[in-house]
């Protein structure tokens, strides 16, 4: 026998081809264990606690979706609730008497008087001092360029 590391050669002759390639799986990934030595040890799973696991994130994603959408309905309801009070100040100060014409982007007061009649004022509830001329101040809003009016400050009740 010769000991030279370069002239090692495997004599073939000495192996049953035939009776090794019964030991050889076809389809390697398809086996239910590890096909050689140093494979992946392959346990099985509880199926419960697989399950378990998948509903249980499920339920997380779905609870925080329902959260962010009932924000938004929250965040709808109050710009609903916003705009219908807008609409019924803004028609109460397009009936209210009014003795000058309104300017774009400046603030007015809204006040019920005495009579049962609203009016719209340049004069802060704070700025009357004891000649108040009003039964309520209602509302505090500016003018807007589409002349809609931005409410500041509401004491309105609907």
């Amino acid at each position: 026998m010769n000991n030279d590391p370069k002239n090692n050669e495997i004599d073939i002759s000495n192996f049953d081809l035939e009776k090794d390639r019964e030991k050889i799986a076809e389809n390697p990934s398809l086996l239910p264990y590890a096909h050689t030595v140093g494979g992946v040890v392959i346990k099985p799973e509880d199926e419960g606690k697989i399950k378990g696991r998948a509903v249980q994130a499920m339920r997380e994603q779905t609870d925080m979706h329902m959260g962010q959408i009932y924000e938004q309905m929250q965040l709808l309801a109050n710009q609903a609730k916003e705009l219908k009070e807008r609409v019924v100040i803004s028609e109460r100060i397009y009936q209210a008497a009014m003795r000058f014409e309104p300017i774009i982007s400046y603030t007015y007061y809204l006040y019920e008087q005495e009579n049962g009649t609203d009016t719209i004022s340049l004069i802060a509830p704070h700025e009357w001092g004891r000649s108040k001329k009003f039964k309520n101040y209602l509302a505090k809003v500016r003018l807007l360029a589409d002349h809609t009016w931005e409410i500041l400050e509401s004491h309105l009740k609907l």
